[in-house]
């Protein structure tokens, strides 16, 4: 019973070593996984930051009713397009031509009245010449044609506040723009006793965009930026098919002098041309700006960082075809790559893009080159992100 019970069990160890070797063989024999690979070379990247912001017109003005009167005619229909200098209101005229006409006929008055004291004054410097007049009778004449020169330059005075006025009476567009509503309808009293706001113009084109980097960003940005104006460009932020997939080109124009003491940032604006004028104003969108191009980095895509205790790693390819495990410090990351300065990844360095759940320290790759088609130069080109400076 005992030599059967021995011999089953030398048989269960055969049978069991066996097994583990034919595991072993198939270890051995698993074939390497196949991986895309970036190659790394260090170069000069265009640095863009990105920020939110809020378009706001590059010149608002309220048009308002500078004399008073019945509002007669309205020019312009709600929402439309206008020119600076189109007519948009006109206010009863009467009263004001009126005005124009009495003050065009005292002057005619003067007229008439310095033409008599002229010729008193005259008759009389002869009269007194040959002493036949008393001299104060002439000085009397001479004050008397001047008193009445001043009385027409003061009547050029009211004629030329008169046609002022009159002008008011047609209300004209200050800027181009897009016209609001009116607020206020034929027939409505406007300008008694203040100047009624009739309606309001926006200049949309160019149009303005803010937004607000944080002080550190600022001097960030001051420090490294490589032009005087610096580049910048707008992505809609909101959901439209139209817009999302158009990259609206301008730059920055102002910073102010400022840090906010709640926020602790710095206002800025980007200034960019919306001819068609589908962009209007109080439109969130995403603000990136350039900074600079003349610092080498390296570049990879953001998709292949990983992160863990230790911090941040990538997974490379080493001399022998295996995937090794590699921490790296990025020193700038969006959404289209993460830079790095050149040292921990080397030129040449083949950094792997995909597959990366399935990687671990020493597996066996077979790799396939992309790098024409994701790598950095690929992420530029493909996103659009070469400063304005630099297209043809």
């Amino acid at each position: 019973m005992f030599k059967k019970l021995l011999v089953g069990f030398i048989l269960l160890l055969i049978i069991t070593g066996c097994g583990e070797q034919k595991k072993q063989k198939a270890v051995k024999e698993t074939p390497p996984l196949p991986v895309k690979v970036v190659t790394i070379k260090s170069s000069n990247i265009p640095i863009w930051m990105p920020y939110t912001g809020k378009t706001q017109a590059s010149s608002s003005q309220e048009v308002r009713a500078r004399v008073s009167g019945i509002l007669e005619e309205i020019y312009y229909q709600d929402g439309d397009t206008v020119n600076k200098g189109d007519k948009l209101f006109k206010i009863e005229q009467m009263d004001y031509i009126a005005e124009l006409e009495l003050q065009k006929a005292k002057k005619n008055r003067d007229l008439a009245g310095l033409k008599l004291a002229q010729a008193d004054v005259k008759r009389y410097s002869i009269l007194a010449k040959e002493g036949l007049a008393p001299q104060a009778d002439l000085e009397a004449y001479q004050a008397k044609a001047e008193a009445i020169e001043a009385d027409i330059a003061y009547d050029n005075a009211k004629i030329d506040q008169a046609e002022l006025m009159l002008s008011y009476t047609i209300v004209t567009a200050p800027i181009d723009g897009q016209v609001s509503r009116r607020l206020v309808d034929i027939g409505n009293l406007v300008g008694k006793n203040e100047t009624t706001l009739l309606t309001t113009i926006n200049q949309v084109d160019p149009l303005y965009a803010y937004f607000a980097p944080s002080e550190e960003d600022f001097q960030k940005i001051d420090r490294l930026r490589s032009s005087e104006v610096m580049d910048a460009y707008i992505d809609i932020s909101y959901n439209s098919k139209s817009l999302q997939k158009e990259r609206i080109f301008g730059h920055v124009n102002f910073s102010d002098n400022t840090v906010n003491p709640d926020t602790s940032t710095i206002t800025m604006r980007v200034e960019f041309a919306n001819k068609d004028k589908r962009i209007f104003p109080g439109t969130f969108v995403y603000v990136n700006v350039f900074v600079t191009d003349k610092i080498p980095l390296v570049g990879i895509p953001p998709q292949v960082i990983f992160e863990d205790q230790q911090g941040k790693f990538v997974y490379i390819v080493d001399n022998k075809n295996s995937a090794q495990r590699l921490y790296v410090k990025p020193v700038y990351e969006s959404r289209f790559f993460v830079l790095m300065k050149p040292g921990v990844l080397k030129d040449g360095d083949k950094v792997i893009v995909n597959g990366l759940i399935r990687l671990k320290s020493d597996l066996k790759v077979a790799i396939s080159d992309v790098t024409d088609t994701q790598g950095i130069e690929a992420i530029i080109k493909n996103n659009n992100l070469v400063p304005l400076r630099n297209v043809p």
